[in-house]
């Protein structure tokens, strides 16, 4: 009889404590899509694995890197989902993912596939999407300010306390913005720039998405972003334009990575290999989310964002996907940037 309580105790004492075991059927994930899109294509993947249960977290990139490297020595999550390819990479550099190649790995763009051998296959690209801004046309005309096509542009003294940006510390879609420009200009210059641009900015916002959801809602002018997320808040039906930079522009490539350590390991690569199928990614644009899809055969949205009407740059993933490179950009911007932000 004491042995028997002594069980049914310790077992009510591990089934109370989150994530205590690797019980079949749970799926601990970290989503850093937009949490409409999180929660849509957990409950789409829900009703094709229904023994399978989600256990959905929805962080920004930077986040969700800054989880990873907490939870390192003891790791609650097994699969980051979305999110900017660059905190991806340093994770991958830093040994926080593990390798795996899908069966459907020949299926993915040619970028999807760079993506993985670059980082010794601990993660792979699942949809891209190039950088931008959108601007409320109903404020512009009202302010009467001059439609910004150029990054040059932001800088007019008349956009003052009208421009939103998220902090490339905690958003992926930011620090994006922050190699870019450094890739365009080279990065003194860019800094340069970075520091006129911050005399414009009303809010360094945590998450990616939301400067251009505030410009949707008339809070701001302008919100930089990534275009897709410009042109969700168009078919949304706000009176949002969106822009493609003359001077030219960067690009993320969206991945997805295994956790080291996963405590569900199995679950995390069905998730992974549904999530690279064409299947999958056809519901994506289902919860606006228009970015362009990996899989070659996955339904691309009338609405997506193309990358051959675009002036992309050759983003270099691998260099600004560096811990110690990133590492340098975020603390110089900080330190020219963050410190005096407004």
């Amino acid at each position: 009889m004491r042995v028997t309580s002594m069980a049914i105790a310790l077992s009510l004492c591990c089934t109370a404590l989150p994530f205590a075991a690797s019980a079949a059927g749970n799926l601990n994930m970290v989503c850093s899509a937009d949490v409409v899109v999180c929660e849509h294509m957990t409950n789409i993947f829900s009703k094709a694995h229904p023994d399978i249960k989600v256990s959905m977290v929805r962080l920004s990139a930077g986040e969700a890197y800054a989880r990873l490297r907490s939870e390192a020595r003891n790791p609650r999550t097994d699969i980051w989902w979305a999110g900017t390819g660059d905190p991806h990479m340093q994770a991958a550099e830093e040994g926080l993912t593990q390798p795996y190649k899908s069966p459907l790995l020949d299926q993915q763009q040619d970028w999807a596939q760079k993506q993985a051998e670059n980082s010794n296959y601990r993660t792979v690209g699942i949809y891209a999407g190039a950088l931008g801004w959108g601007y409320n046309t109903k404020l512009l005309e009202s302010k009467k300010l001059k439609e910004p096509k150029c990054w040059a542009d932001l800088l007019d003294p008349s956009f003052k306390g009208e421009i939103q940006i998220a902090n490339p510390n905690s958003s992926g879609t930011a620090y994006n913005t922050l190699a870019t420009l450094v890739q365009i200009m080279g990065e003194d210059k860019a800094f340069d720039y970075l520091k006129k641009l911050n005399a414009n900015i009303s809010q360094y916002t945590k998450s990616g998405s939301a400067p251009v959801k505030s410009a949707a809602r008339g809070e701001t002018t302008v919100g930089i972003v990534f275009m897709h997320d410009a042109v969700a808040m168009e078919v949304d039906g706000f009176p949002i334009k969106t822009v493609a930079p003359c001077e030219g522009t960067g690009y993320e490539i969206g991945s997805m990575s295994i956790v080291k350590g996963a405590r569900n390991l199995a679950n995390a690569k069905v998730w992974y290999d549904w999530a690279l199928s064409a299947e999958a990614q056809s519901h994506m644009k289902e919860a606006k989310s228009f970015q362009l899809p990996s899989n070659r055969n996955a339904e691309i949205s009338e609405y997506a964002p193309r990358f051959e009407n675009i002036k992309l740059i050759d983003y270099d993933f691998k260099t600004y996907g560096d811990s110690a490179k990133r590492k340098a950009l975020l603390g110089r911007w900080d330190k020219e940037i963050g410190a005096s932000a407004q």
